[in-house]
């Protein structure tokens, strides 16, 4: 399957103004070239968009999974869109997610939607403390499922406290791989195949390099 799709999300989320370029300070005191907000993504459209990019990553990543689980609350409309977009491409897969509260009456649980059972695949927007994947992978295997992997929108391949970044981290504690529909590899490429020329991409990339040498993971 071609991946040409990384270059087309990102161009995407610069056009909905949710990848945007300046300087932002992040949680960890660092002055970034760039900043990534998943939750502009606030309209059908956009919405609808976004999850077609998550099930075109899947699929291009050829991991067998059985369903999908989107963690509260963010996962949860991702996961659904998620799971609309597979079946418009020919794989229907169930889905479910979390309650932040288990209920005690009615059909009760921990989760809604359909059984967690075989390969589980995680639907969430990023990665940064894995609080959430944490907390996901409990549940999975509480219900007697496998964690599949995870996937996220975007992989900021920046070290974290160590040599690794939260998604490195996260796949080895987990021994489960994660997917992302682009990383910043993909940003860098897509700032240099679009030059000074095309909207003034290419005019971000000495300053997205330099932060990547100095934060970037090895690998």
């Amino acid at each position: 399957m071609p991946t040409d799709f990384r270059h087309d999300f990102l161009r995407f989320a610069i056009d909905t103004k949710v990848l945007c370029f300046g300087e932002f300070m992040t949680k960890a005191g660092r002055l970034s070239p760039y900043f990534f907000n998943a939750g502009l993504f606030a309209d059908g459209a956009s919405v609808g968009k976004l999850t077609r990019f998550y099930a075109q990553a899947i699929q291009a990543s050829g991991l067998q999974f059985d369903m999908l689980f989107g963690p509260a609350y963010k996962g949860i409309v991702l996961a659904a869109g998620t799971a609309i977009a597979l079946a418009e491409m020919g794989q229907n897969v169930p889905f479910c997610y979390n309650r932040k509260e288990a209920k005690d009456h009615g059909e009760g649980g921990i989760t809604v939607g359909a059984p967690l059972k075989g390969r589980v695949l995680v639907i969430d927007d990023v990665i940064s403390a894995g609080t959430s994947v944490r907390e996901s992978v409990e549940i999975i295997r509480a219900a007697g499922a496998t964690p599949a992997g995870v996937v996220i929108a975007l992989d900021r391949q920046e070290r974290g406290q160590g040599e690794l970044s939260a998604a490195q981290e996260v796949s080895r504690v987990f021994a489960m791989p994660v997917i992302a529909v682009a990383s910043l590899a993909d940003l860098v490429g897509l700032l240099k195949a679009s030059g000074q020329e095309e909207r003034g991409l290419g005019r971000h990339l000495t300053r997205i390099e330099d932060y990547r040498r100095t934060y970037g993971t090895a690998a």
